[in-house]
C-alpha cells in the first residue's frame, strides 16, 4: 500500500543499486533502463504503484523546523535583549511600571521582528518545490498517458517537447532537435543542446548533455528519456538538501554588539560592585539605600534605547535601500553590505544582460563591428577601419570606420541574409515597455536575427521553401529560400568547423565567390574565440530552380562560406563602472559561471574583473581562471590557498560555489554572492550577504536572499554598499553619543555615593533625560548622509570593535565632561543655598542641554563640526534639538512636572550657565577630536613613507 497523498517519504534515493545508476548520463541508454527494470515501452501500472510506496512522491520534502517556542526564544538570545531585559526588572523593582513596560515592548518588538524575518532557507525551498512540474506524459501498460507529476517514479518512460517542464531527472533514449533551457540550474545563457550519446561519468551539470533535469524547461523539440531519480535524489533535490545544510553567518554587526554589550555589562556589574563596597565601608549607607542607589546607577548606565536605536537605524537603511531599487529581507544585511570584502557575482544575467548580442561580422577581407546591446535592433553596423586597411581597400572604398550599406558592401549582405534567413526566432516590439523589444525563439538565433535588421536586411522579398532543422548531430541548420524573382538559394549557418568542411568557395569582398582560404578561416575562429565570441558560420549556394526539397545531403559540400558571426553575452554598462567602483572602495568582484573558461575569462576582462596580470597581485603565480573540474581536483586546503587570487571561476556547480565563499570566508573576507538560478541559492544561503536579481531571478533564489535587487542592476550593489556604510557610520555616531549620556549621569550617582554626598539626580529625573534623549536626539544621527570618503576607505576589519581606542577616549572624556559640568552646577548652587528642587532641576537641564551640545560634535566621526557643513545637511538634527528644547522647558515650567519629577523653576541666570557650560563641553570635545586627527596623522606618514 502506498503512502498517504500528503506524506513525502524522505528515502528518494535511487531506485536500484546498479552501477549504471550512478553516473546515468555516462552510460548506454539500454544498460540504464535494464538497471532501473524498465522497458522502452515504459512500466505496468502495478509495478509503478509498488515503487511510488518504495521511494514515495516526486516532491521535494519539506525540511524539519524547530517547534514554535523555540524560534521564538531564540530570537531573546543576545547580549543587549539580556541588557534590557535586565533594565526593565530594576524599573519594576524602581516601581516604574510605565518605563518597565515601555523597555519589555522594545525587547518584544526586536524579538518580533527577527521572528517575521526568519525562515529564508525554508521560503527558498517551497520556492525550488514550485519549480516541479505538475503533470508528466508517460507510457504505462504500453499506452501514452498524463499524469500527476507527483506520481512519476524511477523506470517511468516520458517525453517531452518545446515548451514542457522536466518532471524529474530523466535519461534520455530519444532526441530530435531537443535543446532544454538549464540556466537555473547551471548559469549558461545559452539552451543546452541534448543528445542521447553517454559522455565522461565526471562531466559537470553542464556538460551531462544524455539527461534531462528535474524543473528545466524544454526550448526545442522533443525527447523521450527513462526516470533515473525522483523527488529529494534529483539534482535540485541535491541543492535543496545543500541549502538545509549550509549554516547562517551572524553579521559583523551582530558579532560586534553582542561583544560590546557584554563588555559593557561586565563593566556596569563590576562599578556597581565597587560603588556598593565603598558606600557601605567608607560611608557605612544602609543596605536599603545602597539598593535604592545601585539600582539608579543601573539604570542610568545601562543604554537600554540602543538595541532599538539599531533597530531603526538600520530600518532607515532599508527604506532608503528600497527607493533606490535594494528590497532588503533581512535588517541587518543593510550594515554588512557595508563591511563586503569580496563579491561573487555570477555572470549570466547579473553582469551581463542575458541577451545574446552579434558582436562582429567576418568576411574574406574586412571586419565589421555591429553596436548595440540585446534584441533592440538599433545601433550601426560600421567597418573595422584597421581590418580594412591591412587587407587593403576594397570596392568599398576607404577604410574609415564608416557605417555600411548593402548595396555598397556585398560581402556584409551574404553573410546578413543567410544569417536573417535561415533562422526560425522573432523579434518583435515589447507589449510591456513602448520602447523595448522581445524575443520569440532561441536566444542565438535572436541575435542573429537583429544583425540582419541593423544591417538593413528586408527579409519580406523571400519565401521559404523547406529546411533542414538543427540537429545536435549535425550542428547546422539549412533552408531554401526563393527571392522576389522565383530563383532558389540555399543558406546554412551553424558551428564553423562543420559549414567550412562543407565549403568549396568563399565570397569574395565584391560578393562574388573566390577560392576557398581554409588557413584563414581557422585563424578568424581562433580569433574570435580567443575573445570569448561564440562564432557561428554563413554559407550559401545557389539551387536548382525545379527543386523543393531539402535534405543534410543536399549541403553536404559545395557551399560558398559567406562569414563568420561573432556572438556574446554582453555586459552591463552600468555592471563595468560599478565594478570599478567597487575596486576603489576595496572590494574585491569575482565571477563565478557555469560558462566556458575561454568566455568567462573574455568577459571577465571587458567587465575589469581581469586586469590581465599573471599573478594575484601579492607575486606569487596563480592561474587566470578556475574551472569546476579543477576545483574538484583541490582540496580544500589548496583552494584557500588560490581563492582570493582568482577572480574567474567557469564551469561551476552548485558545490563548487559553496566551496568558494566558504574558502573566502576562511581568510575572514565578508563575502556578498549575487546570482538568478536556482543553482545559486546555496551560495546565496552561505555568503554572509546573499543578493539575488528580482526581475530575472527564480523564487528559490529571492528567498534565500537577504537583499533583491528590484532592477537586476548590479549597478545597484555598489549603491547598496554605499548606503550599508553610511549607516555603520551612523550606528557609530549614535552609539558614540548615546554612552556619554548614560555615562554622565551614571557618574553624576557614582561620585555622590562614593564621596557620601546628596544625589545630585532623582531616579526618576534619570528615567527622564534618558526618555527625552531616546526620543529626540538619538534618531536625529541616523539621518544623516554619508560622509564624503565613505567609499574611498577600504573594507572595514569585521572582527574590530564598533569603537576603537581614540572613541573610547572620546566617551570617557565626554562622559567627564558632561557630569563632571553636571555636578559643579548642583553643587555650587547647593553651596549657595538654592532649594534641592532647584538644583536638581539645573543638573537636569545640564545634562540635556550638554548632550545636545555633544550631538553636533557626534554629525561627524572625525572631521571638525567648526563648520557651516554642522548646522545644514539634516533638517531632522533641528527638529529633535527644538523637541528637545521643549519638552524640557515643560520639565522646568510645568506644575504637574513638578508633582511628578520633583522639579522646580529655575531663573534665566540658571540656564545661562548651562548653556554657557553646554558651549564649553562642545569645544573642548572639538580640540579632542583635533588631538586625534594629529595623532592619527603622526602614526600615519611614516607608515606611508616607508611604503613609498
Amino acid at each position: 500500500m502506498g503512502p498517504p497523498p500528503d506524506a513525502v517519504p524522505t528515502s528518494t534515493t535511487t531506485f536500484a543499486d546498479d552501477p549504471a545508476l550512478a553516473a546515468p548520463w555516462s552510460r548506454p541508454p539500454a544498460d540504464v533502463v535494464t538497471a532501473l527494470r524498465s522497458t522502452d515501452d515504459g512500466i505496468a501500472g502495478d509495478d509503478a504503484a509498488a515503487r511510488l510506496a518504495e521511494v514515495g512522491l516526486n516532491r521535494l520534502a519539506p525540511p524539519q523546523r524547530d517547534p514554535l517556542w523555540k524560534r521564538i526564544l531564540v530570537h531573546f538570545d543576545d547580549i543587549l535583549i539580556y541588557i534590557l531585559l535586565v533594565s526593565a526588572v530594576l524599573k519594576a523593582i524602581l516601581g516604574d511600571w510605565v518605563d518597565f513596560t515601555v523597555i519589555l515592548a522594545v525587547a518584544v518588538i526586536n524579538a518580533a521582528i527577527g521572528f517575521i524575518q526568519e525562515g529564508r532557507a525554508e521560503s527558498a525551498l517551497d520556492g525550488i518545490r514550485n519549480m516541479l512540474s505538475v503533470t508528466a506524459q508517460v507510457r504505462r501498460d504500453g499506452a501514452w498517458t498524463t499524469i500527476d507529476a507527483d506520481d512519476v517514479v524511477p523506470g517511468d518512460v516520458v517525453r517531452v517537447r518545446s515548451g514542457d517542464k522536466v518532471p524529474a531527472d530523466v535519461r534520455l533514449l530519444q532526441a530530435t532537435n531537443l535543446r532544454v533551457e538549464e540556466s537555473a540550474l547551471t548559469g549558461e545563457s545559452v539552451a543546452s543542446s541534448k543528445k542521447v550519446a553517454a559522455v565522461d561519468a565526471d562531466a559537470g551539470v553542464g556538460d551531462r548533455t544524455s539527461m534531462l533535469f528535474s524543473g528545466t524547461i524544454v526550448a526545442a523539440g522533443q525527447g523521450l528519456g527513462v526516470v533515473t531519480a525522483t523527488g529529494q535524489a534529483t539534482e535540485i533535490g541535491r541543492i535543496q538538501t545543500m541549502i538545509s545544510e549550509v549554516r547562517n553567518l551572524e553579521t559583523p554587526l551582530t558579532r560586534q554588539l553582542d561583544k560590546f554589550g557584554k563588555v559593557l555589562a561586565v563593566l556596569i556589574l563590576a562599578m556597581a560592585v565597587v560603588m556598593v563596597i565603598i558606600g557601605r565601608v567608607v560611608h557605612d549607607f544602609s543596605v536599603p539605600e545602597l539598593v535604592s542607589a545601585s539600582i539608579g546607577f543601573a539604570v542610568a548606565a545601562v543604554p537600554e534605547g540602543l538595541p532599538a536605536l539599531v533597530t531603526i537605524t538600520l530600518a532607515l537603511g532599508v527604506q532608503q535601500m528600497a527607493r533606490r531599487r535594494a528590497i532588503t529581507r533581512k535588517l541587518p544585511a543593510v550594515e554588512t553590505l557595508g563591511s563586503v570584502t569580496t563579491i561573487c557575482s555570477d555572470k549570466t544575467g547579473t553582469l551581463t544582460k542575458n541577451e545574446m548580442t552579434a558582436r562582429t561580422v567576418r568576411t574574406s577581407s574586412r571586419s565589421f563591428a555591429v553596436a548595440g546591446a540585446g534584441y533592440a535592433p538599433v545601433g550601426d553596423v560600421t567597418l573595422v577601419p584597421d581590418a580594412a586597411a591591412s587587407a587593403g581597400a576594397g570596392p568599398a572604398g576607404p577604410a574609415d570606420g564608416r557605417a555600411v550599406d548593402l548595396a555598397d558592401d556585398p560581402d556584409l549582405a551574404a553573410v546578413a541574409t543567410a544569417m536573417m534567413l535561415c533562422n526560425d526566432a522573432r523579434i518583435v516590439p515589447d507589449d510591456a515597455d513602448a520602447d523595448g523589444w522581445r524575443l520569440v525563439g532561441e536566444p542565438t538565433e535572436g541575435a542573429l536575427r537583429t544583425l540582419g535588421m541593423k544591417a538593413g536586411v528586408d527579409p519580406t522579398g523571400w519565401r521559404r521553401v523547406a529546411v533542414v532543422p538543427f540537429e545536435s548531430e549535425n550542428k547546422f541548420m539549412a533552408t531554401l529560400d526563393a527571392d522576389s524573382a522565383g530563383a532558389l538559394h540555399v543558406h546554412v549557418k551553424g558551428a564553423p568547423d562543420r559549414v567550412l568542411d562543407r565549403c568549396a568557395t568563399q565570397t569574395g569582398s565584391d560578393g562574388r565567390p573566390a577560392p576557398l582560404d581554409r588557413e584563414l578561416w581557422e585563424q578568424q575562429i581562433d580569433a574570435l574565440g580567443a575573445r570569448g565570441l561564440r562564432v557561428l558560420a554563413a554559407a550559401r549556394a545557389r539551387a536548382a530552380d525545379k527543386t523543393s526539397t531539402l535534405d543534410a545531403e543536399d549541403v553536404a559540400t559545395g557551399l560558398e562560406l559567406c562569414g563568420l558571426v561573432g556572438i556574446v553575452d554582453p555586459p552591463r554598462p552600468e555592471a563595468v563602472a560599478a565594478i570599478a567602483e567597487c575596486r576603489d572602495a576595496g572590494i574585491r568582484v569575482k565571477m563565478i559561471t557555469g560558462d566556458h573558461a575561454g568566455t568567462a575569462v573574455a568577459i571577465g576582462r571587458e567587465m575589469g574583473i581581469v586586469d590581465g596580470s599573471p599573478d594575484g597581485g601579492d607575486g606569487h603565480s596563480s592561474p587566470a581562471v578556475l574551472t569546476g573540474p579543477e576545483l574538484e581536483a583541490m582540496s580544500t586546503e589548496k583552494l584557500r590557498a588560490v581563492v582570493r587570487d582568482v577572480d574567474v571561476y567557469a564551469r561551476t556547480s552548485p558545490e563548487h560555489k559553496i566551496r568558494i565563499v566558504s574558502a573566502l570566508q576562511s581568510h575572514g573576507e565578508v563575502v556578498a554572492m549575487t546570482g538568478d538560478g536556482v543553482n545559486d541559492a546555496p551560495a546565496l544561503t552561505q555568503a554572509d550577504v546573499g543578493v539575488a536579481m528580482g526581475i530575472k531571478g527564480t523564487e528559490a533564489t529571492k528567498e534565500a536572499a537577504e537583499v533583491v535587487l528590484a532592477d537586476d542592476n548590479f549597478a545597484t550593489i555598489e549603491r547598496a554598499v554605499k548606503e550599508g556604510r553610511r549607516i555603520y557610520d551612523n550606528i557609530r555616531k549614535s552609539v558614540l553619543f548615546l554612552l556619554p549620556t548614560n555615562g554622565a549621569q551614571s557618574l553624576v550617582i557614582l561620585v555622590a555615593v562614593l564621596f557620601g554626598l546628596t544625589l545630585p539626580l532623582q531616579p526618576v529625573q534619570v528615567l527622564w533625560i534618558n526618555m527625552i534623549t531616546a526620543v529626540t536626539l538619538s534618531l536625529a544621527l541616523a539621518y544623516e548622509k554619508a560622509e564624503p570618503d565613505v567609499m574611498r576607505r577600504p573594507p572595514r576589519d569585521p572582527g574590530a570593535s564598533i569603537l576603537d581606542g581614540a572613541y573610547l577616549r572620546r566617551i570617557l572624556l565626554v562622559s567627564l565632561l558632561i557630569g563632571g559640568a553636571t555636578i559643579l552646577l548642583f553643587y555650587v548652587e547647593r553651596a549657595q543655598g538654592v532649594p534641592l528642587e532647584e538644583a536638581q532641576t539645573t543638573a537636569v537641564t545640564m545634562l540635556a542641554l550638554g548632550q545636545l551640545a555633544y550631538l553636533f560634535n557626534c554629525r561627524f566621526l572625525d572631521r571638525s563640526s567648526l563648520t557651516l557643513d554642522v548646522l545644514r545637511g539634516n533638517r531632522v538634527i533641528w527638529i529633535s534639538a527644538a523637541t528637545l528644547l521643549v519638552l524640557q522647558a515643560v520639565f522646568v515650567y510645568a506644575p504637574f512636572m513638578h508633582t511628578w519629577f520633583e522639579s522646580a523653576p529655575i531663573d534665566a541666570a540658571e540656564w545661562g550657565k548651562t548653556i554657557g557650560l553646554s558651549v564649553v563641553v562642545f569645544l573642548l570635545v572639538e580640540v579632542t577630536k583635533w588631538v586625534d586627527r594629529r595623532w592619527l596623522a603622526r602614526d600615519h606618514v611614516p607608515a606611508l613613507v616607508t611604503r613609498g
